[in-house]
């Protein structure tokens, strides 16, 4: 045991002797696995922290919850079919809503894109919902400030508006929005509620904290006429374990409403979560894939180039290999030897990929989020130590069956 613990200690400073006194070889030599392990953290550490944004914005859909709507978020179906299907209109809602037994709420939204102003500051496209006292129950809403509007407010059409964390941040950046008077659009509205941050990374041109709320009877008076576009049905099961039951009563109810016969194809879509998250999925998958394939091709090259310089080194050593044999050094001390030089290239290689990747995300992290995990630096420092070992195995089982007397001769 004593022997093998020097062995290791004479090998290990013998291997940073060798990489000081070739400091611009051995520098050059890290650069494939920097890149490489920096591919690999910052990936991991942007995918996650999407993710995790990702997660926590869809969090307020809700996986019991069903949108009834015209258009379809993912679908095989032609656009022009789609666009030629007719509006679900208020009608078809309140007539969903004496017919449905099964669900837990259900709430019209109407939406379109308005600046919001309070005194000189505004925001720009943000989307407003219009909807009734009863939406607030088809959601995951946490409330920071206040309250959501209320059914009275609701069926009066009130000026009243909820307004999304983002949207009271850059408004209002001490963080008293509550009663204040702001503008949307041209109309005066009293903020009644903010709501807590539910995800800033903007899934496609949708940001969740960059919203609005307004009374449904608002939107349609204010924004949009009565025949202005389709409204959407949200619908919330009373459970997850109902959530299909009450998808086939609201596809049941819905076919009757719009008057669909038996062969007749659906003309409108009740779309999910699930949809949502599979299309997610699907997008991160191809990352994935993107990121490890440039990062396997970075360690490939790095460890191509560890195995050509550390074969240079042997024959650069050959005299000192054949001396250390003829005094008794054994096969696997030479073979340690190469072995741990090229890992401590590979790994000091790996420690600057690291840090070089927690940097870029900090960079990185301003415009869309991240997050640093502790498995990505743990296999960041394995893959390192494993692309060492293999990079040097060749180089180093070289020196270490070399016959000492034509090592000796070797000038």
């Amino acid at each position: 045991m004593k022997t093998l613990l020097f062995e290791t200690r004479e090998s290990f400073i013998i291997a940073l002797r060798a990489i000081q006194s070739n400091k611009a070889r051995s520098i050059l030599t890290m650069l494939g696995i920097v890149i490489g392990i920096a591919s690999v953290v910052l990936m991991t550490t942007a995918i996650k922290g999407i993710d995790n944004s990702f997660q926590k914005g869809i969090s307020s859909l809700g996986s019991d919850v069903l949108y009834i709507d015209k258009w379809a978020w993912f679908t095989n179906t032609d656009w022009w079919k789609i666009r030629n299907r007719k509006n679900m209109k208020m009608e078809d809602f309140e007539k969903f809503k004496s017919m449905a037994k099964l669900p837990l709420a259900v709430a019209p939204v109407m939406n379109t894109r308005q600046t919001i102003k309070y005194g000189d500051l505004r925001v720009e496209s943000v989307f407003l919902n219009g909807s009734n006292s009863d939406y607030v129950a088809t959601t995951n809403f946490t409330f920071n400030l206040g309250r959501f509007y209320s059914e009275i407010e609701s069926k009066s059409g009130r000026n009243v508006v909820v307004l999304g964390s983002e949207v009271a941040k850059n408004l209002f950046p001490r963080g008293d929005a509550l009663d204040k008077n702001i503008k949307v659009g041209s109309v005066t509205y009293k903020v009644v509620g903010v709501l807590t941050e539910q995800g800033s990374f903007i899934l496609g041109s949708f940001n969740p904290d960059n919203q609005a709320f307004i009374p449904i009877e608002t939107i349609f008076k204010n924004f949009l006429g009565q025949n202005s576009g389709s409204v959407t049905i949200n619908v919330r099961a009373k459970s997850p374990a109902l959530v299909e039951e009450t998808k086939a009563e609201a596809e049941g109810i819905m076919r009757k409403i719009r008057g669909l016969k038996y062969n007749e194809e659906n003309d409108f879509s009740i779309n999910q979560q699930e949809g949502l998250m599979n299309n997610y999925n699907q997008v991160v998958g191809v990352i994935q894939i993107a990121g490890l394939f440039i990062t396997g091709l970075s360690l490939f090259v790095g460890a191509i180039g560890i195995m050509n310089i550390m074969f240079v080194s042997v024959k650069e050593r050959t005299r000192e290999i054949g001396i250390r044999k003829a005094i008794g050094a054994k096969k696997r001390t030479i073979l340690g030897q190469f072995i741990f030089e090229s890992s401590v290239i590979c790994l000091l290689g790996g420690l600057v990929g690291l840090i070089v990747a927690v940097l870029l995300s900090m960079v990185i992290n301003q415009f869309i989020p991240t997050s640093v995990q502790y498995q990505a630096v743990v296999i960041a420092i394995f893959v390192s130590l494993i692309t060492g070992v293999l990079a040097g195995f060749a180089p180093a089982y070289t020196a270490a069956k070399m016959d000492p007397v034509d090592a000796l001769r070797y000038e």
